[in-house]
């Protein structure tokens, strides 16, 4: 049996920083601070696209360890690489305006699932090394 209890707080506080770089990528890009290219755009969606044949193929071929770590970050981590492919894709398909209030909606929910998939991938990895510490 594992041990795996503090899973649950690097999970929450993975979930709000993600939420904090969210919002302060909608304020930067409303005031024009920052803009999104088509490259990042694309690299984002790579970086997805990556991340979601990792977890198939971990899923798939994974120890019972692996597996019970993923049990509880896997909602995490396919909410960020769905969130990420399906808002890349819609940022890539339709031209914003530099300071439109859609466009920085949608660049901050891009960068809020994108550092989901980051930080529950690394909740992931904590729990597979301390997952049997006391």
């Amino acid at each position: 049996m594992t041990n795996c209890n503090r899973r649950f707080s690097c999970l929450t506080l993975g979930v709000i920083a993600s939420a904090i770089v969210g919002v302060v990528a909608a304020i930067l890009t409303i005031t024009a601070a920052i803009t999104v290219t088509p490259a990042f755009l694309w690299v984002v969606f790579g970086v997805a696209v990556v991340a979601l044949g990792v977890l198939f193929v971990t899923a798939a071929f994974g120890d019972n360890s692996t597996r019970c770590c993923l049990c509880e970050t896997l909602p995490a981590l396919l909410l960020g690489i769905l969130g990420s492919i399906l808002v890349s894709v819609v940022l890539l398909a339709i031209t914003f305006a530099a300071t439109s209030i859609v466009g920085a909606l949608l660049v901050g929910a891009l960068l809020l699932f994108a550092s989901l998939i980051v930080t529950a991938t690394a909740c992931t990895v904590r729990c597979l090394v301390y997952c049997d510490d006391e």
